[in-house]
C-alpha cells in the first residue's frame, strides 16, 4: 500500500473536475434533489470556477493517490480565500473528499495532516471547516482529529438553505 499527495496544478484541471463531480455525488447524492446536485456540481465545478481557484495564490490542491491511483483531494485557503472571515491566523480546509472505493484507508487522515502541516508551515494558530449538520460521519472523524463546533453558517445546495457547522482545531 503506498500513499502520496500531488499538488495540483493547472494542467489538472480535468482530472480535478472529475475527482470533484465523483466524490461530490458520493457523498451528497442520496440526501439532495438530482436538480439542485446537479446545479450545485455544474456551478462549483466548472473548468472556469476551478481554473479561477487553483490560480488563487490563497488557495491550494492536493491529489491523494492510493497505490498510484487518484482517490481524493484537498482544498485548503488562507487570507481572503477563506469562505468566512476568520482572520490571517487562521487556514480553512474548504474541501476533502476520498472516493468511496477507497474510504477506510486512513486517507483523510493523511490529508487532514497535511493541511496541518501546511498550517504549521505558515504559523498559522488555528484551522477550521465547514461541514454539513447531516453528516455524522465525518463530523464525527472530525470531532476524533481534535476539532470542536465553534459555529454554524449557511450553504445553498442549488436552491435549498443548509446548514454547515464550523469546527475548528487549535495548533499549538
Amino acid at each position: 500500500m503506498t500513499i502520496n499527495i500531488k499538488k495540483c496544478t493547472l494542467e489538472d484541471l480535468r482530472i480535478l473536475q472529475e475527482i470533484s463531480y465523483e466524490t461530490f455525488n458520493e457523498t451528497f447524492k442520496y440526501q439532495n434533489s438530482p436538480e439542485n446536485m446537479n446545479a450545485y456540481l455544474e456551478r462549483a465545478f466548472n473548468l472556469k470556477q476551478l481554473e479561477k481557484e487553483v490560480s488563487n495564490i490563497s488557495s491550494q490542491f492536493f491529489f491523494v493517490y492510493f497505490n498510484n491511483e487518484v482517490a481524493g483531494y484537498l482544498k485548503v485557503n488562507t487570507n481572503d480565500a477563506q469562505s468566512e472571515e476568520m482572520g490571517d491566523e487562521s487556514l480553512e480546509i474548504e474541501r476533502i473528499y476520498i472516493m468511496d472505493k477507497f474510504q477506510k484507508h486512513g486517507l483523510g487522515k493523511y490529508l487532514l495532516n497535511k493541511a496541518m502541516e501546511i498550517a504549521m508551515e505558515r504559523n498559522k494558530k488555528k484551522i477550521w471547516l465547514g461541514v454539513w449538520g447531516k453528516n455524522e460521519n465525518a463530523i464525527a472523524f472530525y470531532k476524533k482529529m481534535g476539532f470542536v463546533q465553534t459555529g454554524a453558517h449557511s450553504f445553498y445546495m442549488g436552491d435549498e438553505e443548509q446548514v454547515d457547522f464550523i469546527l475548528t482545531k487549535t495548533l499549538i
